[in-house]
């Protein structure tokens, strides 16, 4: 090769095919990496709702912490106040924030304020039926056996001689045991507390009944039925139908809430044919507890049992109402024949 034929090559432009392999790959092999999104931490202030005193500021909250998260960390700075206690909420009249709730999810900036109010003392769903329905038992069966100091020593421990005041006390008895293991065993309670205050009403109002209805129905010049036997059959067939009725009603409603959860569903009838009442109303329980007393009432023909029913079916209603209420805001699907407790009427 002649020196002319070197400079010549040397001169010549590069054709594309000419470029290295070796660049191509290196170019190819820096891949761009997708930039980090810098996570947004939240504020969070907490004022008194009465007074709007500053009581607690969290810096650096997580934005998918939910107000359970937030009221374990205001625990934290006060501990008189453990979380059944508190109740946040974004205005200091509105409602609660649920427990569930997610702070990202609110309508509030990166720096919310929430409001708390104290609850008061609080304890357990449990503790408050195991002693509302243990009382009844106890103070029935006292009258039952008829103790010292009630009728006086002429009719200390003396049974009564009239069948229907035995069978009242198995149905009573029968009642509130029901009620006792279902509490344990049955019910699944969407909140875990209730204030303490509420017991002492409850108790007064459940065990008071119960002393009244006993000392008439056990008292030795207490009077059968008017019917007799007949009267009596009708009113425990009533009384044991509606009590198997609640019992399918309270079965239903847990299978509808996994263990653990606050999952609310729409309660549907199932093949047991008693729970074939959801068709018509949304709180058939109440309509069969309610029908039960009716039945005891009818068996025992006693004011104070009547008495007791009607005050019963009264706060059942507006327990029933607030939950057709809840159903109908929540579910857009809900059937629109249901009433609340009684079908068509109520």
């Amino acid at each position: 090769m002649d020196i002319n034929s070197v400079v010549s090559e040397i001169s010549r432009p590069k054709a594309q095919n000419d470029t290295p392999v070796t660049s191509k790959r290196s170019k190819s092999s820096k891949k761009k990496t997708p930039a980090k999104r810098a996570t947004v931490y939240f504020e969070v202030e907490i004022l008194d709702a009465k007074t709007r005193e500053k009581l607690c500021f969290l810096d650096k909250v997580e934005p998918n912490a939910t107000i359970a998260d937030i009221k374990n960390l205001f625990t934290k700075s006060h501990p008189e106040w453990y979380p059944a206690r508190q109740s946040l909420r974004l205005d200091p009249k509105g409602r609660s924030l649920k427990d569930e709730d997610i702070l990202q999810n609110l309508p509030v900036g990166t720096t919310a304020t929430l409001y708390f109010r104290d609850l008061g003392a609080q304890i357990s769903w449990v503790t408050v039926f195991l002693t509302e329905y243990a009382g009844p038992l106890i103070i029935y069966l006292l009258f039952y056996f008829r103790v010292p100091f009630i009728y006086g020593p002429k009719y200390d421990f003396i049974t009564s001689r009239h069948s229907v005041v035995h069978l009242a006390c198995i149905c009573h008895s029968f009642h509130y045991i029901k009620r006792l293991l279902e509490t344990l065993f049955v019910h699944r309670f969407s909140h875990g507390t209730m204030p303490l205050r509420n017991i002492f009403k409850n108790c007064m109002y459940y065990w008071g009944f119960a002393a009244w209805m006993a000392y008439y129905i056990n008292h030795p010049l207490y009077t059968p039925p008017i019917y007799g036997d007949e009267q009596v059959k009708l009113a425990v067939t009533i009384f044991l139908f509606c009590q198997l009725g609640n019992f399918s009603i309270h079965i239903a409603l847990r299978n509808l809430r996994p263990a653990g959860s606050k999952t609310r569903k729409i309660p549907f009838p199932t093949r047991n044919p008693f729970t074939w009442l959801f068709l018509l109303v949304s709180c058939p329980n109440y309509t069969y507890e309610v029908g039960s007393w009716i039945g005891f009432a009818i068996m025992t023909q006693c004011v104070p049992v009547a008495l007791f029913s009607l005050v019963g079916f009264i706060q059942m209603t507006i327990w029933a109402k607030g939950k057709h209420r809840s159903y109908l805001k929540e579910f857009k699907d809900y059937p629109p024949l249901r009433s609340p407790i009684v079908p068509f009427i109520l």
